[in-house]
């Protein structure tokens, strides 16, 4: 079976197609970053793959089966503006909705921060639905994966094919919110070697790059690696 080409916007670090790219079904075959040292993070670690710098004017135009976006969170996130998918740096989010359009119609993961449940929800899943994709959403933590720290995300799955699967049954099986404190305690390390991890590779993304300034907007690789397997054996079943 070919591997799923993949259109990563807002690539950031790259964690979304690090993770995809581990389960072995997946190719990235272009990223989208408007910030110079992020691409050349970018460039260092995926050296033949394309890099767009401006998801607002953009012109894609690769062949691709899936899109993904962690869009801004700045308007959406408790700690911000709290203008929502109106805001002008969340508001990006409809150039998400412009490159799914361009490129046919391809799946799409996305991820944002869990007060998008309150701030946009709707919005989003409305642009979804207008393009005639169904959608499914679990907030996960980073805690979920074991790292020491709760990074609360909602993640998205849409499918355009969706309308032809039973609705009674999840495409990408049950993930569920997991709690914070809960998985936190549970978490079977000593905890002076819990604190030396987070200065380290608890986020699964080595130290080198762990040191940089683009890891505090970066998805925690295991968690796309764990939707994209789900996805695989959904399509293969």
């Amino acid at each position: 079976m070919s591997k799923l080409r993949v259109l990563d916007l807002f690539s950031g670090i790259g964690g979304f197609s690090l993770g995809l790219e581990r389960t072995g079904g997946f190719e990235t075959v272009a990223f989208c970053e408007i910030e110079p040292f992020l691409r050349k993070v970018l460039k260092k670690h995926w050296p033949d793959v394309p890099c767009y710098e401006d998801v607002a004017s953009a012109q894609f135009s690769e062949a691709v089966d899936m899109v993904t976006a962690g869009f801004p969170c700045q308007d959406i996130s408790n700690a911000g503006k709290r203008a929502g998918i109106a805001g002008s740096n969340s508001g990006l989010f409809w150039h998400v909705v412009r490159a799914i359009c361009m490129v046919g119609r391809p799946k799409v993961l996305l991820e944002n921060v869990a007060a998008l449940l309150n701030r946009g929800m709707g919005s989003v899943l409305g642009a979804l639905a207008s393009l005639g994709y169904d959608a499914e959403w679990h907030c996960i933590p980073a805690s979920a994966i074991g790292a020491p720290h709760g990074r609360d995300r909602i993640w998205i799955v849409a499918d355009a094919e969706r309308d032809k699967q039973p609705r009674e049954k999840s495409c990408v099986g049950p993930f569920g919110r997991m709690g914070r404190v809960e998985q936190s305690v549970a978490w079977d390390r000593d905890w002076q070697d819990t604190l030396a991890t987070l200065r380290g590779m608890d986020d699964g993304i080595s130290r080198s790059v762990d040191r940089t300034d683009g890891l505090r907007n970066a998805v925690v690789p295991q968690i796309p690696e764990l939707i994209g397997r789900a996805i695989l054996a959904a399509r293969a079943a």
